[in-house]
């Protein structure tokens, strides 16, 4: 398909997805709300994925509607502390692709989230949901004091039965560790063959399979595993993104807030035995380096902090890939903070599409940031779009769980020579990781040919104004006239 029906048609769709009015994400139910129980999960996996420096947690249910009527509302139950912790909930139906769009939402004050089916599910009718969402500030360093040279433990406190708000026929929990070194882990009688809960496998735990369970079983554990990797953190993105019709240009700026939330120094940093150390590159939990990739033909990349430019940085820009290298002034432990800020910019050709109406579809990864082997979290997010000055029917599509958006507006933004200000796009968002760095923006907008002409004829006329002015001033004779004597 060429790009412009591409273009097109995701014009059409980007227009019932979100409005432009200002949205919060959240729903309030009475706080004694308690889910009906019209569901039963036939038989569920749940999945503890601990393998970066955030939590991965799937649920692979088979519900089943037990009431009379057909239903169309399934809750999740989460703690308070997980509530304010628990980020890219998503649902999908794991075996039929083409079922429709699930809704998923946060209950406020009740902590539930609820995903609404695409189609009500028929009494005695079973469908196969796979949630998946991700914790952020998951772990606890254990110890939580280590000197630069030893080895970093993680400990993480979990359900063995899965958080459910209705009764489990069959279920079973793995959990995959981020080592295969597990020295602590909860034990439990096993049944039948099995003598003990888990069986370990390398870096796998299995619990179960277990038989039923009622709504809200849980059963606590602990696992503490070797991670040699930093604990990344981003408590504060701000990314700007401004498209520049006339220059044809998109400039990208982001500012970082970074902390490694890992074990912190029982001593001094010494940099003598760093370097020592760094001639037979051992694993360190300590954030060394960081690697962006960029959208090919990106350029005039740069990396400052507090102090100013970081020279120790290396970007490489071909046909085929542009990653910006950067590395710290300083390695950063566990407890430290690292704010920063790299920008960039790139040819509007990568990104701006005209349609065959005559307006325009923006697309650009809604994060883009560090891709690291550990992962990247992200707990605040404060993405502004400005667009050209005039821009109007904004819409906007962001390709991310809606649960994760707490806010969008759109607004003016006034900069240099602009007349009325700049439509500006402006999306907050919250606890996402960076397996949503490849997701797209998308915002069309339309901008009239007078209005794309009105900035050079106000800067013309302004400039034929000063000279005319200085024209006249010119001509003014503010001497003195000698008088003639009788």
């Amino acid at each position: 398909m060429k790009p412009l029906s591409i273009a097109t048609a995701l014009a059409g769709i980007v227009s019932a997805v979100l409005a432009a009015e200002p949205r919060q994400s959240k729903d309030i139910l009475p706080k004694d709300f308690k889910p009906p129980q019209v569901y039963k999960n036939a038989n569920l996996v749940h999945i503890v994925s601990l393998e970066k420096n955030y939590a991965k947690e799937q649920i692979n249910a088979v519900i089943e509607n037990v009431s009379s009527e057909p239903q169309y509302e399934y809750y999740v139950p989460f703690t308070a502390d997980q509530l304010s912790r628990v980020g890219g909930f998503e649902v999908k139906d794991r075996k039929d692709a083409s079922a429709g769009k699930f809704v998923a939402d946060v209950v406020d004050d009740v902590q539930y989230y609820r995903i609404r089916l695409p189609t009500p599910l028929e009494a005695g009718g079973q469908q196969t949901l796979g949630i998946s969402f991700y914790y952020l500030r998951a772990y606890k360093a254990l110890p939580a004091l280590i000197d630069q040279t030893d080895e970093q433990y993680l400990s993480y406190d979990f359900s063995i039965y899965a958080p459910s708000a209705y009764p489990t026929l069959k279920q079973k929990t793995e959990v995959k560790a981020g080592s295969a070194k597990i020295p602590d882990y909860t034990k439990l009688a096993g049944t039948g063959d099995v003598p003990e809960y888990p069986q370990k496998q390398g870096t796998k735990l299995t619990y179960g399979p277990f038989d039923e369970k009622p709504a809200g079983a849980f059963s606590p554990a602990t696992i503490r595993f070797e991670f040699t990797k930093p604990v990344i953190h981003i408590s504060a993105l701000e990314r700007d993104i401004e498209v520049s019709h006339w220059g044809g240009n998109v400039a990208f700026e982001e500012r970082y807030t970074i902390q490694h939330l890992g074990a912190n120094l029982s001593t001094q940093f010494n940099r003598v035995k760093w370097a020592q150390s760094q001639f037979m590159n051992p694993n360190s939990h300590a954030l060394k380096e960081l690697r962006v990739p960029l959208q090919v033909g990106s350029d005039d990349a740069y990396f400052t902090d507090t102090i100013g430019n970081v020279s120790t940085s290396h970007f490489r820009s071909n046909k085929r890939e542009a990653v910006l290298e950067l590395k710290p002034r300083y390695p950063i432990f566990g407890g430290w903070k690292y704010p920063f800020t790299i920008g960039w910019n790139s040819n509007a050709a990568n990104y701006l599409r005209r349609t065959a109406t005559g307006g325009f579809v923006f697309r650009t990864p809604f994060l883009e940031g560090p891709k690291q082997a550990e992962g990247v979290e992200y707990e605040h997010i404060d993405l502004r779009v400005l667009l050209p000055e005039g821009a109007q029917n904004v819409k906007l599509l962001a390709d991310i769980p809606e649960s994760s958006i707490i806010e969008h507006t759109v607004g003016l933004h006034k900069t240099y020579l602009d007349t009325i200000g700049r439509t500006a796009v402006h999306i907050k968002a919250r606890n996402l990781v960076d397996e949503f760095r490849d997701r797209e923006l998308i915002i069309t907008y339309d901008v009239s040919s007078s209005i794309t002409l009105r900035k050079p004829f106000i800067v013309f006329a302004s400039m034929l104004a000063v000279f005319t002015l200085a024209w006249a001033v010119g001509k003014i004779d503010v001497g003195f006239a000698k008088t003639k004597q009788a």
